[in-house]
């Protein structure tokens, strides 16, 4: 197991969960929800450099399946933002029924959906990322693939 903070995001349209690990990379735990807007990506930026993370963990939503939805492009593209903005590695790492899981987590918890949307991307971030890091652990290597960093001149980062 490699050693290091990693951050781990769950990308929805309109919040973002962030979540770490401690660096032994053992627990995932949440970090904060975030609005998603324009600032977001530099404030995920901003908890990795506070953190002294090594890497970021970003959920892929594929479909059952394994196909691409609009979930799915819509959390590449963050991605490819996120990378574009920083040196240090993007992995994307499948995150189907993170959210599911989230929702069934609180629920069982004693937390009510309603009262619930504040923290549930903050949970689905913590799920991606403590599944990642298990994956890692059992096989031996990096989970998911890396973004290759591209610089967008139109994206200001």
């Amino acid at each position: 197991m490699r050693p290091g903070v990693r951050v781990g995001i769950d990308v929805g349209r309109a919040r973002v969960g962030v979540a770490r690990c401690d660096r032994d990379g053992l627990l995932a735990t949440p970090v904060e929800t975030l609005a998603r807007d324009e600032r977001t990506v530099v404030a995920v930026l901003a908890h990795g450099s506070e953190l002294d993370a090594v890497e970021f963990v970003v959920g892929l939503p594929l479909s059952l399946g394994g196909g691409d939805t609009a979930s799915t492009t819509d959390a590449r593209d963050f991605a490819d933002q996120l990378a574009a903005a920083t040196e240090l590695p993007v992995r994307l790492v499948d995150e189907r029924l993170s959210t599911v899981t989230a929702h069934r987590q609180l629920q069982a918890g004693g937390r009510r959906a309603k009262g619930s949307r504040s923290v549930i991307d903050q949970v689905a971030a913590v799920i991606i990322l403590q599944n990642a890091l298990d994956s890692e652990r059992m096989a031996g290597r990096p989970p998911g693939t890396v973004v290759h960093r591209t610089k967008d001149p139109d994206s200001g980062l």
